[in-house]
């Protein structure tokens, strides 16, 4: 039982590693899908927002972990 136990954790943790980020990333998605539908975003500029977005979220994310496995 133990096993299965430690084996259903680890892939919970494979998956959300850290909730923070799923949430942040969540809320991007939200934020700028509402942009796109109904402020007139062009999709173009969206997917160039989701683009960035994901890559400063990706860098705090390493940065984080990084300053707290020191």
């Amino acid at each position: 039982m133990e096993f299965l136990r430690t084996t259903l954790k680890e892939l919970r943790d494979l998956f959300i590693d850290d909730g923070n980020l799923v949430f942040l990333l969540l809320s991007l998605i939200t934020m700028i899908s509402i942009a796109v539908k109904w402020l007139g975003l062009e999709p173009i500029f969206g997917g160039i927002l989701l683009l960035l977005g994901y890559l400063i979220l990706l860098a705090e994310s390493v940065m984080r972990y990084r300053r707290k496995n020191r």
